[in-house]
């Protein structure tokens, strides 16, 4: 089932996320689907459960392509719980982010290139990759999601940061 994403401003997207108790239920078989149909619906890259207004440390990411992040090479479809990050060095890069909670937006957010991140996938199995690049990025941004962290607030410079028609007019980059 398709859910609403919330959108910034909804204090639910604020709050901390808690940890998922029990994996490989019937509950959470259902809401990973539903989240992958929401996040496949209006073509995003990765999803958070307090995206959809529930409070639990799960995320998902994936796409093989993107509309919007053309140029982004693919990333396997994950189902990551309870995760946690750890750079691998205090080399970090600045790139466009957009947000399904911050529709028709854009800002250069600084993330870290490189690191590791563990956690569970919906049946309890641990995982445990170490990755760069965009699939850095991403990880990055959906787990802030479920420390209540959206990326406008991790913008150094607010003078890279707004609609997408305004900062990159004659450019087709899908409405978030």
């Amino acid at each position: 089932m398709k859910h609403t994403i919330l959108r910034m401003g909804d204090p639910r997207l604020l709050r901390i996320a808690q940890p998922v108790e029990e994996f490989n239920t019937a509950a959470l078989h259902t809401l990973i689907a539903d989240m992958f149909e929401t996040m496949e619906a209006v073509g995003g890259v990765g999803l958070a459960a307090p995206q959809i207004g529930v409070d639990l440390r799960l995320v998902i990411f994936g796409f093989d392509e993107s509309q919007r992040y053309p140029d982004a090479p693919g990333i396997p479809a994950t189902i990551l719980i309870n995760p946690s990050i750890q750079p691998l060095g205090a080399e970090t890069e600045e790139g466009w982010e957009g947000c399904l909670s911050v529709p028709g937006m854009r800002g250069c957010v600084p993330r870290y290139t490189h690191l590791r991140y563990t956690g569970f996938d919906e049946k309890g199995q641990p995982i445990d990759r170490t990755v760069d690049g965009f699939h850095a990025r991403v990880v990055q941004h959906e787990c802030d999601h479920l420390d209540g962290i959206l990326y406008p607030q991790r913008i150094k410079d607010m003078t890279r940061f707004g609609f997408n028609d305004a900062l990159f007019p004659g450019q087709a980059i899908k409405d978030d």
